[in-house]
């Protein structure tokens, strides 16, 4: 069967991305962004939705109210792949993820998605005297920093260290170092597509785990099969990490 997958946010740089990314085993529903319609003829996200057997949103934060109601009306499964969440948005996935699946990632490469996991890992066998830096960098259009992908790392890190999603965050540096802060450095120029780099140091010795994204291409295939594993799947809120089986 055909999966039909429909996009929100279809004139955006990921939206054509996914689009140009479907095989023989997706066809494209169609796609809207906040204008209208860009693949296809509906008029919005409700429409959307009814044509869709999943969607994939990579719209706006200010856009996730209404995909999240459009999606739960049709009962079609939501991948979401918009970064600069809040905490207000993520408590209307949950209220959604009661009636639909939906996946949500900061970013559906699945290289960073084993990167994750394996800062998870070392996070918690190194003990809190290695310091942890996360570094990111991306093009110069980019508005929102640390990238969402770098604060998934930290999220990682957070985790490996037994700790709340956000404890050790550390935004800024001015003083001293606290133990067992996990610090980020935003960079923002030319049209980089994403690098992120996680630094562990202590005393005399350091590790350096690293992802470099050479093209959207691969976040578009990555949000591609997600949609297609997440097509029938029973409500909940999923993961990148449960798509691959972490």
């Amino acid at each position: 069967m055909t999966i039909g997958i429909g996009i929100i946010g279809a004139s955006g740089r990921m939206g054509q991305a996914i689009a140009a990314e479907l095989g023989d085993a997706a066809r494209l529903a169609g796609g809207i962004d906040r204008a209208g319609p860009v693949f296809g003829n509906h008029a919005d996200a409700a429409a959307l939705a009814r044509a869709s057997d999943v969607m994939i949103d990579f719209s706006s934060p200010a856009a996730l109210a209404d995909v999240l109601a459009a999606a739960t009306e049709a009962g079609t499964p939501l991948v979401i792949g918009t970064t600069g969440l809040r905490a207000e948005h993520h408590a209307a996935i949950d209220g959604a993820a009661h009636a639909i699946a939906v996946l949500q990632t900061a970013n559906t490469s699945l290289g960073v998605n084993l990167l994750s996991a394996l800062v998870e890992q070392a996070a918690r066998r190194l003990g809190p005297d290695w310091d942890i830096d996360i570094v990111e960098m991306h093009h110069r259009h980019k508005v929102d920093a640390p990238s969402g992908t770098a604060l998934l790392l930290g999220e990682a890190a957070n985790a490996g260290r037994g700790a709340a999603d956000g404890a050790l965050n550390r935004f800024g540096h001015d003083g001293r170092r606290e133990e067992g802060g996990i610090y980020y450095a935003a960079l923002r120029g030319g049209s980089v597509a994403g690098d992120h780099q996680v630094v562990f140091a202590t005393d005399g010795e350091r590790i350096e785990l690293g992802h470099r994204a050479e093209s959207r291409v691969i976040f578009a295939r990555g949000a591609v099969k997600a949609a297609m594993w997440l097509a029938g799947k029973p409500a909940g809120r999923y993961t990148m990490a449960d798509m691959l089986g972490f």
